[in-house]
């Protein structure tokens, strides 16, 4: 079975009520730590003019783009819900 393409999967849960009334973490890999990090969905941000990546605002103010073949996993309430293998 195909797995999710990672656009519909962010879609159902920003555009499904019932669905996105949940939890969700991303963790997506992080080149300068070189590792997966974690971060809620409440605290992401997808801009309107981009559909491939998503933007984080870190402790000091920093806007980060962060592409979406970056993202490595998704967890609903603690449970993980899609998965995508390092290349």
């Amino acid at each position: 079975m195909p797995q999710t393409p990672i656009q519909d999967m962010l879609n159902r849960i920003r555009w499904d009520p019932d669905y996105g009334r949940a939890e969700f973490v991303i963790g997506y890999y992080d080149r300068i730590l070189d590792r997966v990090v974690t971060v809620p969905l409440r605290e992401i941000t997808f801009p309107a003019d981009s559909h491939f990546v998503f933007e984080l605002t870190d402790d000091e103010g920093r806007v980060h783009s962060i592409p979406l073949h970056r993202v490595r996993d998704i967890h609903r309430n603690g449970e993980l819900i899609w998965h995508r293998e390092p290349h």
